[in-house]
């Protein structure tokens, strides 16, 4: 799944402005301009749109986790600079503070039934035997999933 998508998606899910996404990238400290931002969410087919790197991915995600549940003691987490889907879903599942419960119920949300024991093997270790790739399709999943609970508690608050 493209970068790009991931950032959009979780965007439009929380309704973050661009000075919101802009302050999410400072908490990882990462000073980015809001150009940048503009053209990392732009359309695919939009010819100003620009690729963002995993590294750039990974910030943000640590920037998500600090956001929501605040900044933690000590040194801060560094940004991989490979992301994998399973990497993304464990960082969206911090910042959340999600159970595997709770992705059971948002995969739901998106049409996808998935096991406890399938979901606890996407955030194994690689070299256990149990671990499990998380594929495209099960991340859009998740973060469609995602939009539906929060976009739709969002709009009850309104």
């Amino acid at each position: 799944m493209q970068n790009n998508d991931v950032i959009r998606s979780l965007r439009y899910t929380f309704d973050f402005g661009d000075d919101q996404m802009i302050k999410i990238f400072g908490l990882a400290e990462l000073e980015v301009t809001r150009t940048e931002v503009s053209d990392w969410l732009k359309r695919d087919d939009d010819p100003e749109s620009k690729p963002i790197n995993d590294f750039k991915l990974a910030v943000f995600l640590n920037g998500l986790i600090i956001y929501k549940r605040g900044k933690k003691e000590g040194p801060q987490p560094v940004p991989e600079s490979r992301l994998s889907n399973n990497q993304i879903i464990r960082k969206i599942k911090i910042a959340l503070e999600l159970q595997n419960e709770d992705i059971m119920e948002i995969l739901a949300l998106a049409g996808r039934e998935m096991s406890k024991h399938e979901i606890s093997a996407f955030f194994r270790k690689p070299e256990q035997a149990q671990y499990r790739l998380c594929r495209d399709q099960v991340l859009r999943n998740f973060l469609q999933g995602l939009q539906l609970k929060f976009r739709e508690q969002q709009n009850k608050k309104d």
